[in-house]
């Protein structure tokens, strides 16, 4: 008996009195799936950083479903409408100045005077935003410094019992998360690269964006630790096929194969969807007791999957 319900709108309704009373719902986004919690109820977001692991100095992203639930929580001058109404709902997620300053929120923000915010593209997390009626707050749903799951079977082999609900929306259609954008400086600075490449939006907004990693050791955004997304086997990447050693799981890209290949095509749209899913099979098998993966260049979509990989990789 697992805690996986497939998505009905009569387990929706569940899922959304559950947020509404304090409880964790793991739910499907387009990137992958979050853990939420009403992002009013401190102890409920509390409960986020503890079934995760989650560092309390992480901010976690809450999510919206409407323009004016963005109102509610944060300053939003003409360059961030502008952005939210071009590519809401989508996978970009914007850093910008609390409005709202209730304690209540504290937690959610890592004590920082700005909102991380995004509107998810996929209609089930739109829907229970919207029945719950608050905004919800979401890491994804994965033990902190794991893989991210795409998938509802990911987050109950990762978090159990730990969630009162996983609304099963199958697999998600991005595979990496939001691009974040901190909108709190003149010049937009990307924080965290992801499912909406850089130059679409330099092309939007006609000028470059400056790129942080940001400080580890206090993130002003998620996915800015050092060690994050990682699987148990340790993993080297950047690896071609004949510098891969006999006992590497090999992760292929293009004509570089391998045990699996992210996209034979060279796509990567394909691949980031895939890199998750393929990191949770790789760290399942037993034959091999470590991992390799090819190289991934660096444009588009594969800034975000180099990001993720190199963080995947990282050992302390």
């Amino acid at each position: 008996m697992t805690n996986i319900f497939a998505y009905s709108p009569t387990t929706l309704k569940q899922a959304a009195e559950t947020i509404r009373q304090g409880g964790l719902v793991a739910f499907p986004t387009e990137t992958v799936y979050g853990l939420g919690a009403n992002v009013y109820n401190s102890q409920a977001v509390a409960n986020i950083f503890a079934a995760k692991g989650r560092p309390s100095f992480n901010p976690l992203i809450s999510h919206i479903a409407e323009l004016d639930m963005l109102s509610e929580l944060a300053e939003a001058d003409s360059r961030t409408l502008a952005l939210a109404k071009h590519f809401w709902p989508g996978p970009l997620t914007f850093v910008v100045k609390r409005k709202n300053l209730s304690s209540a929120l504290d937690l959610v923000c890592a004590g920082l005077r700005t909102m991380t915010v995004r509107m998810p593209d996929h209609p089930i997390a739109l829907e229970l935003i919207k029945t719950a009626g608050v905004p919800i707050a979401a890491p994804s749903a994965n033990r902190s410094q794991s893989i991210s799951p795409t998938t509802a079977r990911h987050v109950f082999e990762s978090l159990g019992n730990k969630v009162d609900m996983i609304l099963d929306g199958g697999a998600c259609k991005v595979g990496v998360e939001s691009t974040i954008l901190d909108l709190t400086t003149p010049q937009a600075v990307m924080l965290r690269a992801g499912g909406l490449a850089k130059e679409t939006l330099e092309d939007f907004l006609g000028e470059k964006i400056l790129v942080s990693h940001g400080n580890p050791d206090l993130p002003s955004s998620p996915g800015q630790m050092l060690k994050h997304y990682a699987p148990r086997l340790p993993m080297r990447i950047n690896i071609r096929p004949e510098e891969k050693k006999p006992d590497e799981f090999y992760i292929g890209f293009g004509a570089m194969d391998g045990q699996l290949n992210l996209s034979k095509s060279g796509d990567l749209t394909e691949a980031a969807a895939n890199l998750f899913a393929f990191m949770h099979l790789a760290e399942a098998q037993s034959e091999y007791p470590a991992i390799a993966m090819a190289p991934i260049p660096e444009t588009g979509l594969g800034l975000a999957i180099n990001d993720r990989i190199r963080r995947a990789s990282y050992r302390s």
